[in-house]
C-alpha cells in the first residue's frame, strides 16, 4: 500500500512524528557510563535519527510489501527491509526479539483459554476474584506476626 492509499485526509507530518523524549533520554542515559552526561541537542539529535531510521525501514518494507502484492507490512518485510539496506547485522536480534514477542503471545493466549477453560461463568470468576481480594485485604490488615496460616497449606 502506498503512502497515499487507505487513509483519510493528511496523515502528521515529519515534524509531528517523534519518539517519547524521556525514554529516550533513559535509554541513553543506561547506556552511557555514570559520569558522562547527554545535553538536550544531542538527545534530540539520536530521537531524529531514529525517526529517519523507522521510515527508511518502513518505507523499504513497504516497497517490499506491495512487490509480493500484500496489503499489510509482516514482521518478514522488516527483516528483509534490514538486509536490503545493509542492516544484516541487525536482523539477529531482530529475530529473537520476534521469537521473544510470539511466544508472548502464545503465553497470552494460553492464560486466556485457562480462565475460558475454568468451567465457571464470568460471574463466578468475578466473585471468585471478590473473594480472593477480600483475603488479601484482612491478611494484610493484621499486624505482622500475627497472620494466620493459609487455607491452601
Amino acid at each position: 500500500m502506498s503512502d497515499r492509499e487507505g487513509h483519510s485526509g493528511a496523515g502528521p507530518s515529519d515534524e509531528d512524528l517523534s519518539l517519547p523524549k524521556a525514554t529516550v533520554a533513559k535509554m541513553i542515559s543506561e547506556l552511557l557510563p555514570a559520569e558522562v552526561t547527554c545535553a538536550k541537542e544531542t538527545r534530540d539529535l539520536v530521537i531524529e535519527c531514529c525517526v529517519e531510521f523507522i521510515h527508511l525501514i518502513s518505507s523499504e518494507a513497504n516497497e517490499i510489501c506491495e512487490q509480493e502484492s500484500k496489503k499489510t507490512i509482516a514482521p518478514e518485510h522488516i527483516i528483509a527491509a534490514l538486509k536490503r539496506l545493509g542492516f544484516d547485522s541487525f536482523t539477529t536480534e531482530v529475530e529473537d526479539v520476534l521469537k521473544d514477542h510470539k511466544q508472548q503471545q502464545k503465553d497470552r493466549e494460553k492464560k486466556a483459554d485457562k480462565i475460558k477453560d475454568s468451567g465457571m461463568t464470568p460471574e463466578e470468576l468475578m466473585a471468585k476474584q471478590e473473594e480472593l481480594f477480600a483475603a488479601s485485604r484482612a491478611k494484610f490488615a493484621q499486624p505482622q506476626g500475627q497472620q494466620q496460616p493459609s487455607a491452601e497449606t
